[in-house]
This record gives C-alpha cells, structure tokens and sequence, in this order.
C-alpha cells in the first residue's frame, strides 16, 4: 500500500514558475512507474508526464519543452518542474503510481480506476 501526498502548488502569474512534490511512503517507489495528472472540473484526468522505474520521461503535447518530471529514490519524492506557466494550466494536479504498467501508458490513463493509487490532489492557479 502507497500513500502519496503532493505539496507546492499555488498561485502563480502567467511565466511564472512552480515545482510540484509528491512524497511517497509505504513502499519503494522506485519500483513503480510514477505519473502528474491534472484535472480541471468537468474535464477528464489528463496525463502531462510520467518517468518509467528506469527514469525514461513521457510528457503531453500540452506541457512538452515546459515541465520536467524527475524522481528522487533516496528520498521516495517525485518532482514537477514547471515552468512558463499559462492560465491553460489551472488545475488540480495530482500524482499517481502503478504497479505494472509502463510510463508511456500511464500517461494515456483518463480515469481514477487506471491507476493503482493516487494522491488528493493539489490545486495549481495561474493568472493572465
């Protein structure tokens, strides 16, 4: 069983920057392919980046050349790095973990039940 927490969101103006964290506990998260959603309401989960236990990225056309995910093992941590920030990327961000899938699937999952866990979510607000 893994618990994920996410921590640094918040407000941020249009160029702005912000580095997401999402520390994990209960397992190695090493081990599992590691994903960043976000959700805007009445929107579908969408999957913006995701790093393979091996460290091989995927990212959405929506955030490629602006975000980075990365993963620190020592610490059991998972980053989002974003930078550039537009009002496009309001949302609730959340972190995701999966047992057996690989990273570039993990980022094609759209639904809660895609995944074997989650964090609550942090909201993410940028302003023009």
């Amino acid at each position: 069983q893994l618990t994920l927490v996410e921590s640094g969101g918040g407000s941020v103006q249009a160029g702005g920057s912000l580095r997401l964290s999402c520390s994990v506990s209960g397992y190695v998260a090493s081990r599992y392919s590691m994903g960043w959603f976000r959700q805007v309401p009445g929107n579908t989960r969408e999957g913006i980046a995701s790093i393979h236990n091996d460290g091989t990225t995927y990212y959405s056309d929506s955030v490629k050349g602006r975000f980075t995910i990365s993963k620190d093992n020592a610490k059991n941590t998972l980053y989002l790095q974003m930078n550039n920030l537009e009002p496009e990327d309001s949302a609730t961000y959340y972190c995701a973990a999966d047992r057996s899938m690989t990273a570039d699937q993990v980022l094609r999952v759209t639904s809660v039940n895609g995944m074997d866990y989650w964090g609550r979510g942090i909201l993410v607000t940028v302003s023009s």
